[in-house]
């Protein structure tokens, strides 16, 4: 029986947490961020936390 293949694109992209939780990294916050408000900008420093469905569909493939 073979084993299942990782998906490397999506192992780049998220990180598994102590607690089962996949974080990411939010988009659009690396320049040319004059024109977005300083919280939009705040709020894009932080990590994303993927929803609990999504999460236990990617974790699979990871």
């Amino acid at each position: 029986m073979g084993k299942q293949k990782t998906h490397k694109a999506s192992s780049k992209v998220f990180k598994v947490k102590k607690n089962g939780t996949l974080t990411y990294k939010k988009g659009n916050g690396n320049h040319k961020t004059s024109k977005d408000s300083s919280k939009a900008v705040r709020q894009r420093r932080n990590k994303g936390i993927l929803a609990k469905g999504e999460a236990s569909r990617l974790k699979s493939v990871i």
